[in-house]
């Protein structure tokens, strides 16, 4: 059996566990150099580990993975950054005028696979001590569509278009305003139609580096699509979006996808199923290898993902399967009353916010969903107490509140947690440590964490704290599609349990759909003003469906809610009845 041995060197601490792995090996004990210390770092030889898995569970830092590989990989890997590091083994196969959507979880390859397809990554086959040669990846791929492609790629005769998933950092690798960095790329003269179809007309002569995140975003996508390229790669464009915008990028991909060849990355289930003509999945696990399945259509690979298996794969790669089970809303009636806001109105110097009286009750979820700009977050830091209304008292109640923007805070997760009156329970550990993936991550200090970790933290933190109500704001930021559905059935599950409350904003109108049983839709115009009413589930997603102009079908196997195609048959039966919204 194949066995790779991986070192998470981000949450590797020698100098603090005085190199424990490499102390208690049963290998090193008989005079063999199994467990090497290189640098600060340990070193495993995968030939003399014998897959004990001593090391694995005594590390204080859950830093060490042995994974034994399916008998499948046999041969070498695409690439692999070090020793002990992550290796993919394989490639998606972009095809001519369709969308390939690209889904996995996070650190499973995803964005590696494209940075070798943009040519911004070489394959080294395993040999990471030594640079391939163009004409020997050439070779390697001889025999397959992967070989033209390279040697075109490498030969300057195929141009790429690529937007990375990190557009933070644009800020930081540009300088200038953002009308000059367009006209630079902008080979097919539609960066100004761009502009305006994305509402950034207001921003065109500002710095690069003072945009927010969505701004970034936009202005990263317009860039990439400028581009007069044969072969269009997106990496997560769906991030820090708000609905709307999703939903237009999403139009716009497609119809680039008429004349040229596209692929997409997305944690956004709803946006990756709508902007897709076919489904690549990425399998194995995290930090550790990557696989790539044959491409399958859009319903079947999404379907085949939420299960956990690939039939023609013949893999496994999840012991349960995902389901969409409908919740009985009529209940919702019986439910004791938690708390009552009045009509609530808030001023700023160019923005007002009008709430309309509602209630909460005891074991709801009320999901908050609108554009960004129209208030959502002042609404949470209302109720939380953080901000003051100008008309409207709100009843007192304990609120736990987890904000939009999360801040790394000292110490370990596990000193953090511990306040916690339940922390030892065996319902916490269950349901919220293994649920979020935070078991794993107890004894690494918070600073360490990766964004998708981080706030899985913070989602525990603020089920940890003494509440009646949860106001959590996009606790789907960052995490990926698996993590996004365990985030909502952890929620769910944790106000039944407790009777209580939550109220949680976002942008993932699949997650939105999942977790919540009514809604407070927001509407109005982005930093001008905004006015926000609760709505049943049924209706306030119609209306919501209604603004974004798309509609919603329900999956035959999984019941997981579906977008139909533009002008598709149902689109368009749907429209007509004005039923946007298919419960």
């Amino acid at each position: 059996m194949t066995r790779i041995a991986i070192i998470k060197k981000d949450k590797c601490h020698s100098d603090k566990c005085n190199w424990l792995c490499f102390r208690i090996c049963p290998v090193n004990r008989t005079n063999k150099d199994c467990i090497i210390k290189k640098g600060k770092f340990p070193e495993i030889s995968e030939i003399l580990c014998t897959g004990c898995g001593i090391c694995v569970n005594q590390c204080p830092y859950d830093a060490i993975s042995i994974i034994n590989l399916p008998e499948k990989l046999k041969e070498d890997p695409i690439i692999r950054f070090g020793a002990n590091s992550f290796e993919l083994f394989s490639l998606p196969i972009p095809k001519k005028d369709k969308v390939i959507g690209i889904l996995g979880r996070n650190g499973i390859g995803k964005s590696t696979a494209l940075g070798i397809l943009s040519g911004n990554l070489k394959p080294n086959f395993g040999d990471y001590e030594k640079e391939k040669k163009e004409e020997e990846i050439i070779q390697k791929f001889s025999n397959t569509f992967l070989g033209d492609y390279f040697s075109r790629l490498y030969s300057g005769k195929l141009k790429i278009s690529y937007k990375p998933q990190r557009v933070e950092l644009l800020g930081e690798s540009y300088k200038g305003k953002v009308m000059e960095l367009l006209k630079k790329v902008d080979e097919r003269n539609v960066s100004k139609e761009l502009i305006k179809e994305f509402e950034l007309e207001n921003i065109k002569d500002r710095d690069i580096k003072d945009l927010s995140g969505g701004e970034l975003q936009r202005i990263a996508i317009i860039a990439t699509i400028a581009k007069d390229a044969d072969f269009y790669y997106f990496d997560e464009p769906a991030s820090f979006l708000d609905i709307t915008q999703r939903i237009k990028v999403a139009k716009i991909i497609r119809k680039l996808s008429k004349e040229k060849t596209v692929m997409v990355v997305e944690h956004d289930l709803a946006t990756l199923d709508y902007i897709s003509d076919e489904i690549q999945i990425v399998y194995g696990e995290q930090a550790g290898y990557g696989v790539f399945s044959q491409s399958k259509s859009v319903k079947r690979g999404i379907n085949e993902y939420l299960d956990g298996y690939l039939p023609d794969d013949n893999v496994r790669f999840r012991d349960y399967s995902i389901k969409f089970e409908k919740r009985e809303l009529a209940k919702l009636a019986q439910l004791e009353t938690l708390f009552s806001f009045p009509d609530i109105e808030k001023s700023f110097k160019s923005f007002k916010l009008n709430v309309n009286k509602g209630e909460v009750k005891k074991s709801e979820v009320l999901t908050v969903i609108g554009k960004n700009g129209l208030g959502k977050s002042t609404f949470l830091k209302i109720l939380a107490g953080i901000e003051k209304q100008d008309k409207g008292e709100v009843d007192k109640i304990k609120i736990a509140y987890k904000p939009q923007h999360i801040k790394v805070i000292s110490g370990t997760v596990l000193e953090h947690l511990s306040k916690a009156k339940e922390f030892s329970s065996g319902w916490y550990k269950t349901n919220i440590l293994e649920k979020l993936g935070i078991k794993n991550i107890l004894n690494n200090e918070v600073k360490h964490l990766s964004g998708g970790e981080l706030q899985k933290f913070y989602i525990a933190l603020t089920l940890s704290e003494d509440a009646e109500l949860l106001a959590l704001d996009e606790p789907s930021a960052f995490i990926d599609v698996e993590d996004r559905l365990n985030v909502a059935e952890v929620i769910k599950e944790f106000v039944t349990k407790k009777e209580i409350s939550a109220i949680v904003v976002d942008h993932d109108i699949q997650f939105i759909d999942y977790l919540g049983d009514r809604m407070l839709v927001f509407e109005g115009v982005s930093g001008k003003h905004g006015e926000a009413r609760v709505e049943g589930k049924k209706e306030g997603m119609n209306n919501v469906l209604k603004m974004l102009d798309i509609t919603y079908r329900r999956d035959s196997v999984t019941n997981r809610p579906r977008i139909n195609k533009p002008d598709s048959q149902l689109d368009r039966e749907q429209k007509e009845k004005g039923e946007y919204y298919s419960s």
